[in-house]
């Protein structure tokens, strides 16, 4: 994960659009390097990840606590609405990390990678409700 903002010479298109305008969108760079994954919400700091799955995991971290702030966190800072909604949400967002991995949270938590993808699997229910509610009730 990290802060920036893309350069001109990329090619961009959605590859996930979720309910209340928040979309992952692939950053193909023209040069032939790698794309990228750029999470977008209003009013949220750009932040962009080398791996989709990653991305995906951090907009369901998104609306497993109902939004957050990133910006002025940090580089290794985690917002504190992240910190109050329990291991598991934690542990999902930390694997999004780029410092971090499945077996870094793991060790940090003193489990298994495996219990670690429970926890993740956990917060990914959690958001599909949470969008299928919303989209449901037409709150967009």
């Amino acid at each position: 994960m990290s802060q920036s903002t893309p350069a001109p010479d990329t090619d961009e298109s959605v590859v996930d659009a979720y309910v209340f305008d928040v979309r992952i969108v692939e950053i193909d760079a023209i040069d032939g390097d790698d794309s990228r994954y750029r999470f977008e919400a209003p009013n949220h700091t750009e932040v962009t990840f080398d791996d989709l799955e990653d991305a995906r995991r951090y907009a369901d971290v998104y609306f497993d606590v109902n939004g957050f702030v990133e910006e002025n966190t940090g580089e290794r800072g985690v917002p504190p609405e992240i910190v109050q909604a329990g291991k598991d949400t934690l542990a999902a967002y930390l694997t999004t990390c780029p410092w971090a991995d499945g077996n870094w949270v793991a060790s940090f938590y003193g489990t298994t990678p495996a219990e670690i993808d429970r926890y993740c699997s956990w917060v990914r229910d959690r958001a599909d409700e949470i969008r299928t509610q919303i989209e449901e009730r037409d709150f967009e």
